[in-house]
């Protein structure tokens, strides 16, 4: 399957985090998670599809941004402190230079027809890799029907009922481990 590890992972310098990530910090403009994933997992193999997910997961209950959680977590994994770090400041500087760019080139220009259209298309692109990201990872849990059983729980709250974040996730962490126990009896 695309995205599993077939042996052992080479070890992975700072300077290999740096630059991974500061390519994706700045190609993944209006969200990078998906270009984060396809970085770890399908290009560089540095963590099969289980492992992001479970990452992905994780940083998802951390303070501040997932991706940069998974940054810090996968930056550390394959080359500690130094790593976290290096993969962290390629994620965000990079991007930061370039969002102060842009911003500078909106703020003399969006009174124009063609920027504004420009930004309503890019809202479309980052919404649909977005929802290729989550399909992506939803793929391995294809022969689980209780973990699909929550990814749905979780899309119907979040996407139908519009339950804020903070709810669903009170309500479906019990839920998962008690469905975890459970299954492993």
């Amino acid at each position: 399957m695309p995205g599993e590890r077939t042996g052992a992972v080479s070890p992975v310098t700072p300077l290999q985090l740096f630059a991974g990530f500061a390519c994706i910090g700045i190609v993944g403009f209006g969200g990078v998670m998906p270009w984060v994933r396809w970085l770890v997992v399908d290009s560089r193999r540095w963590c099969s599809a289980e492992e992001f997910a479970s990452l992905f997961a994780l940083a998802n209950f951390l303070p501040g941004g997932n991706v940069l959680g998974v940054s810090v977590m996968v930056g550390g994994r394959l080359a500690g402190r130094a790593g976290a770090l290096a993969a962290v400041l390629g994620l965000v500087a990079p991007a930061a230079v370039l969002v102060c760019l842009v911003a500078e080139l909106y703020r003399r220009n969006a009174h124009l027809e063609a920027v504004q259209g420009m930004v309503e298309g890019l809202g479309s692109a980052a919404a649909g890799l977005i929802a290729a990201m989550g399909l992506r990872m939803v793929w391995p849990m294809r022969k689980s029907p209780r973990a699909l059983a929550v990814v749905l729980l979780v899309v119907v709250a979040a996407a139908v009922l519009r339950l804020p974040l903070v709810w669903i996730l009170a309500l479906m962490l019990p839920a998962s481990l008690i469905a975890a126990r459970l299954v492993a009896r």
